[in-house]
């Protein structure tokens, strides 16, 4: 729970940036070793198991999270323009909550539209012996080719933190189904290992990101004075 009130947790910020990137990058190789495997382990599990994980791994669509959240800001701005006291004070901390999950979760996910496309990993359905590893590089059309990095990943990470930023005891939980949903991504055959890897890296950073550009504005949390970040309480505290 300490580390989710640090601004970049485990050591990380901008002395040690380059050297996690590079134990990332290596990471990801050792990792490539296992793709293919696990595809195969994948296509041999039964049906009724299959069938299961194309259930969860729907939870890891963002429309859910962001058309709630959109409406939600927005019905909150709007009270927080006809009220008073209060009421007003609630609808702008509800206007700050939901603005929050909605970028937590939007940011990270459009980055990750952006490099899958950019990028354009082939997705284990196209995989051959012959090519073991296909690009087709900027390429805004075919879905084949939009393998890395995992966008229901990216979104479920994301999601996980950022709610885990406003209720730390949920963070364990919550990361359970974050790595549910980014193995479903695996046995649906959508994705490699290392395509789910990088999107929990890219959720968890963008939620991260996000929360720190709050809390610089004072909007949601603050710093307190050893440079931690804390949520501030939500319940309105003056009428």
């Amino acid at each position: 729970m300490h580390q989710l009130t640090k601004p970049w947790p485990l050591g990380l910020g901008r002395r040690t940036a380059i050297w996690y990137a590079v134990g990332f990058a290596v990471l990801l190789a050792a990792l490539h070793l296992l793709d293919r495997p696990l595809t195969v382990w994948a296509e041999g599990l039964p049906s009724e198991v299959r069938s299961v994980f194309r259930w969860i791994t729907r939870w890891g669509e963002s429309d859910w999270i962001l058309v709630p959240s959109l409406l939600g800001l927005i019905l909150a701005w709007l009270v927080s323009l006809v009220t008073r006291d209060r009421i007003r004070q609630w609808a702008r901390q509800v206007l700050l909550l939901l603005s929050f999950i909605f970028l937590g979760v939007g940011v990270p996910g459009l980055v990750a539209t952006l490099l899958k496309r950019i990028i354009g990993r082939a997705r284990p359905v196209e995989w051959t012996a012959e090519a073991p590893l296909s690009f087709a590089p900027l390429n805004w059309d075919a879905y084949t080719f939009q393998s890395f990095p995992s966008g229901h990943s990216t979104t479920a990470f994301s999601l996980a933190l950022s709610i885990a930023f406003v209720w730390p005891r949920t963070l364990w939980p919550m990361l359970a189904c974050a790595v549910l949903i980014a193995t479903s991504r695996i046995v649906v055959g959508a994705h490699y290992l290392t395509d789910i890897t990088a999107g929990a890296a890219l959720g968890t950073l963008g939620a991260l990101a996000v929360r720190d550009f709050f809390a610089s504005r004072g909007w949601l949390f603050g710093r307190t004075g050893d440079g931690a970040i804390v949520r501030h309480p939500l319940a309105p505290t003056r009428s």
